[in-house]
């Protein structure tokens, strides 16, 4: 087969991932309740593909067993990303015409967002921050090491049992800070490389202290927010072909490494993904597998939002906690809600917005409101049975519970999360984007804040910019009721006699959601 050479390293104790580290290690039974109470198998051998499978070109195969294909990807952003922190520090204190604050909160962000929604994580195949951790990691750009560099610990199973949630935090940290010194205001410069500086020292620290892509997997900021908005996209990531041949595999090579490939850095076992929620698009699993049964594949939009039948309470809280915070964000738009800020901060230690007290109490009262709603659909339609028990006396078997009707909804709402996510970022889009070839052209002395582009706005008015946002809205909301209303059908009918109803409700729940954050953006008069 292409690409391989040599004999596989020896496979140590510190190669075998950890069993909370896999998705779905081995197939499993699903334990929802069903009807007729039988178990259903979790995967079978007859299983359809995710769907297109592109490594099955010749050239794009080639292209993927190329050790240097992700170190290409991934070194233009290395090089702009050290660029933007010394232009942040050295560079003029404009902001507008700064090269650094400019391509970060003007474009970046809102690219970002938009491949999330089309491509899943793409980002995170180019991400220069992990990049450059692993490269340290592996004391190599491209080549095939048998050893790392760092202590290669695992991440402890009591706290890699929470997930996404980790990264939430972490995420929700890093927007309070951001928001506290106004770093994408933007303020000054220098801040921006700060704060990127502060992702790759902790990256690097992450790299070195643990093994494989930890960082990535649970904590880098962006993590959970791409592997839930992300399930939107079109990339299903590498799958097995055959999972007959997947799961009978004896060395798993895909998942401890072998001559050709490193084992999964995001301890995602292609036999058993049905997302792309954690595939991190690094071609390592491809290059490792010894009987060539992995593809690249395409999938329909929303395919990763409403495929899984093992869903995560974890990818839940999270959706929930991010809608939170962006509602958080469009509600400290508006008077009332400042007034609230300003009220809190003249009775804390805090000198000025964002105070801590509202910002998590409102992000967590938001996603308190989404499991309030998902316990009050399950009361309204969970099943009661009554079933005779010892001594004549009968009790209630409840065959729905509040996570099996919180979790099916929070993914259910992913589309309506995400283009909520993506709305908030244009309007620095739209007013300033001009800028970013001006701050270009002021590296090379040709721009400044005279120039007619610098005041430029691809949509000038407030009006134009709101109706983008709600339009973004509706069809986040439209994609989110048709995801609901699937998503019900199949995982929230079973457990309940009224299945057009159990429908019904869900879908009435995203509508209302996206209705709600719709009209924000009209009341924010388009701030940014």
């Amino acid at each position: 087969m292409p690409g391989r050479t040599g004999s596989p390293p020896p496979v140590t104790e510190r190669d075998r991932p950890s069993c909370v580290h896999l998705v779905d290690p081995v197939p499993v039974a699903i334990h929802t309740r069903r009807p007729d109470d039988a178990p259903v198998a979790r995967f079978s051998a007859s299983d359809p593909t995710p769907g297109l499978d592109v490594a099955r070109n010749p050239l794009v195969a080639r292209l993927l067993h190329d050790r240097k294909f992700q170190f290409l990807l991934i070194l233009p952003n290395q090089i702009i990303f050290w660029f933007v922190i010394g232009i942040g520090l050295l560079g003029t204190v404009v902001p507008g015409l700064n090269f650094a604050t400019a391509i970060t909160w003007y474009l970046w962000f809102c690219l970002v967002f938009v491949m999330m929604v089309v491509v899943g994580r793409a980002w995170c195949a180019m991400c220069p921050f992990g990049g450059f951790g692993e490269w340290i990691q592996r004391h190599a750009f491209w080549q095939r090491k048998g050893s790392s560099i760092g202590l290669g610990l695992k991440m402890p199973e009591k706290v890699a049992q929470y997930g996404f949630l980790l990264s939430v935090g972490a995420f929700l940290l890093l927007t309070w800070i951001e928001e506290f010194f106004n770093i994408a205001g933007p303020g000054n410069p220098a801040s921006t490389s700060y704060m990127v500086l502060g992702i790759v020292g902790s990256a690097l620290l992450f790299f070195l202290i643990f093994e494989r892509r930890t960082f990535c997997r649970y904590v880098c900021p962006l993590t959970a927010l791409i592997g839930t908005v992300g399930t939107m996209g079109s990339v299903a990531g590498f799958r097995t072909r055959d999972r007959e041949v997947c799961q009978s595999c004896a060395t798993k090579d895909c998942m401890r490494g072998d001559a050709s490939g490193y084992g999964c850095p995001w301890y995602t076992w292609p036999g058993s993904a049905d997302s792309n929620s954690t595939c991190g698009l690094c071609t390592e699993c491809y290059k490792a597998c010894p009987s060539d049964n992995i593809g690249l594949f395409l999938q329909k939009p929303l395919t990763s939002v409403v495929a899984p039948t093992r869903r995560r309470a974890d990818v839940a809280w999270s959706v929930a906690l991010l809608f939170g915070l962006v509602v958080y964000q469009q509600l400290n738009a508006l008077t009332p809600v400042m007034n609230l800020d300003t009220w809190l901060n003249a009775h804390t230690i805090f000198p000025h917005y964002p105070d801590p007290i509202g910002y998590l109490g409102i992000i967590g009262a938001v996603a308190l409101v989404m499991a309030a709603s998902s316990w009050l659909i399950a009361r309204i339609f969970v099943r009661r049975d009554f079933v005779p028990a010892a001594g004549g006396r009968s009790f209630v078997d409840r065959t729905s519970t509040f996570r099996t009707y919180f979790v099916p909804l929070m993914y259910g709402i992913i589309p309506v999360v995400g283009a909520d996510y993506f709305a908030r970022q244009l309007p620095k889009f739209f007013q300033h984007v001009p800028r970013v070839p001006v701050a270009i052209g002021h590296l090379f002395g040709v721009g400044s804040t005279r120039s007619s582009l610098y005041h430029a706005s691809l949509i000038s008015s407030n009006a134009g910019i709101i109706a983008v946002q709600v339009g973004v809205m509706v069809l986040g909301t439209l994609a989110a009721m048709w995801t609901t209303w699937r998503i019900a059908g199949r995982d929230l009918a079973p457990v309940s006699s009224r299945r057009r109803a159990v429908q019904v409700s869900a879908t009435s729940f995203a509508l209302a959601l996206g209705v709600a954050t719709a009209v924000l953006y009209v009341l924010m008069n388009a701030a940014d």
